[in-house]
């Protein structure tokens, strides 16, 4: 999928993204109000303070565990955290000595699904795609609870990422994942304007406390 920055060569009525066919000034317009609302949205989580940001991971960590029991057998994809997301590291460590299987996700080629590797506390680990850690031992699983990070959400259980899309495209190959969002107090959108490929989190968990789903 292309990028949400909307220029691309001349337009003939409709052009397609992510294999669907977009009115050009929509997507161009939904384009940038997106890249608007991810700097407003980065700024405020540079702006937070130590002591507020341990108070939010606290929140969602505590109705992550009454949402996902760490069932032996399970397999639960969390994510390693960049760009001032909500550090749910100690949570996947009690997961995995809880008997859960925990799986980071990891990029294996642009503008492909990524897979999610195996992952336990102690596991060596490597630098990948901008410089996220992953496994350095890569071992696919597939998880059947994917734990997602918001930049921001509806009230429709939409997600603002940080725009290379590749969280979409990885569940739509995974219909039967049960997905959560987590994400900061102010993430909360009115709307993202969904389009087409967008896909909806079941259950969004903020850092103010609130547990939402999916209308």
């Amino acid at each position: 999928m292309e990028g949400e920055d909307g220029g691309d060569g001349p337009c003939f009525g409709h052009k397609l993204v992510a294999g669907h066919a977009i009115d050009p000034g929509t997507w161009r317009d939904v384009s940038r109000f997106r890249a608007a609302e991810r700097e407003r949205l980065y700024a405020l989580r540079r702006a937070m303070a130590q002591e507020e940001r341990a108070a939010q991971t606290a929140r969602v960590t505590g109705a992550l565990r009454e949402l996902v029991a760490p069932a032996p057998g399970s397999t639960v994809a969390i994510y390693w955290p960049i760009r001032g997301e909500l550090d749910l590291r100690p949570w996947m460590a009690e997961l995995s000595q809880g008997g859960a299987q925990v799986a980071l996700p990891v990029v294996v080629a642009r503008g492909q699904p990524v897979e999610f590797h195996r992952w336990s506390p102690g596991t060596a680990m490597v630098r990948g795609a901008w410089n996220i850690p992953v496994p350095a031992d890569p071992q696919p699983v597939l998880p059947d609870i994917v734990i997602v990070p918001l930049v921001g959400g509806d009230a429709e259980g939409f997600r603002l990422g940080n725009g290379g899309g590749y969280y979409d495209r990885t569940l739509a190959a995974l219909p039967m994942a049960r997905t959560i969002a987590v994400g900061q107090g102010f993430c909360r959108m009115q709307t993202i304007f969904p389009q087409p490929w967008d896909i909806a989190m079941q259950t969004t968990v903020l850092g103010d406390g609130t547990v939402s789903h999916a209308r």
